[in-house]
């Protein structure tokens, strides 16, 4: 488990009390029990009207020792995705693991860095999960106004990113569907997603992308990049969480023709093996240009291999070859 602060451990502890009386009292698994919890707190009274008075009051008394106007939006955002990760390990789904905190905050500067002139953009996360990698990038860009959009196509899963958005009064508008199916989204300035690796079931569906293989099932992380493609803008920044092994496998080469198609490759930076427990699940972050009339490609696209996050020397490093880059590239 991550390492947190008081405030984080106390209200950490506030929403773990509640959702195991409710996992308990509802017959329900922890995130669920979590998910009612939330809002519980977000209403400040207790809606599960099938609980005992005596239960009842248990909860409101908890309810009461920890007011969420005490707390940072950060605060929240870390106690709430403690709770969740805990939930995880019984909600068994290999293609939703949470985002770190610590690569999320890592994109939050990229994506600053990249179109730091503008201060109202769009944002979407097509497979948002239990929502903690675009709760992070709306944490940490505060000073902008931003229109966010998460979607996914597990219903307990966007029901804990909805709810803790409005833990976070953030204003995010959240789908429950398959981003592979037509979507009812406006392109956005910028598409971030930590993509589902694996295969795509439905190869119907799947025949009408550029990318889909003749035979056998086409890899849903190849569709995914390309129905991202397709909902950002000209000119927008695609930010991808890839695996390093992405531009090497059976299905690459249509992948290659689709980025050479309609996209520049800006960037590609690995992040530290060891941030992973396999090696074999290691990856990079991705960053991508939608072609427009006015857009060049860089003349050169920015390699890094990411030191560990807590060498603080070794990303100063980094930061001054990311701020070269930009200001050659990106003028």
């Amino acid at each position: 488990m991550m390492k947190t602060h008081v405030p984080v451990e106390r209200l950490f502890n506030q929403f773990n009390e509640i959702a195991m009386i409710l996992q308990e009292e509802l017959s329900c698994t922890y995130l669920e029990a979590l998910a009612e919890t939330v809002e519980d707190i977000f209403h400040h009274k207790i809606l599960q009207e099938e609980l005992s008075d005596f239960t009842k009051k248990r909860v409101m008394k908890i309810l009461e020792e920890n007011s969420l106007d005490f707390f940072t939006k950060e605060q929240i955002r870390k106690a709430y995705q403690l709770a969740i990760l805990k939930g995880m390990k019984e909600y068994v789904q290999p293609n939703h693991q949470m985002t770190p905190d610590s690569i999320g905050m890592f994109v939050s500067f990229l994506i600053e860095k990249f179109i730091n002139e503008q201060n109202e953009w769009t944002i979407m996360d097509p497979a948002c999960g239990s929502g903690n990698l675009l709760a992070t990038i709306l944490n940490q860009l505060q000073g902008k106004q931003l229109e966010a959009y998460g979607l996914d196509i597990d219903d307990l899963l966007i029901k804990l990113a909805f709810l803790g958005a409005n833990l976070l009064e953030q204003t995010v508008q959240f789908y429950n569907q398959d981003s592979l199916e037509p979507m009812f989204v406006n392109p956005v300035d910028v598409t971030v997603c930590d993509l589902p690796v694996g295969y795509y079931p439905n190869d119907e569906r799947a025949k009408d992308y550029e990318v889909s293989v003749e035979e056998g099932h086409t890899y849903a992380h190849h569709l995914f990049i390309e129905q991202s493609i397709k909902h950002t803008k000209q000119g927008g920044y695609l930010f991808f969480l890839i695996p390093n092994g992405l531009f090497e496998s059976e299905q690459a080469p249509k992948l290659h023709e689709l980025l050479k198609k309609y996209v520049h490759i800006q960037s590609v930076i690995q992040l530290p093996i060891s941030m992973f427990k396999n090696k074999h699940n290691a990856k990079s972050i991705l960053i991508l240009q939608k072609k427009a009339p006015s857009i060049q490609a860089p003349k050169q696209v920015l390699l890094a291999n990411l030191p560990s996050l807590k060498n603080k020397e070794a990303m100063e490093k980094i930061i001054i070859q990311i701020d070269a880059w930009i200001k050659e590239n990106k003028k």
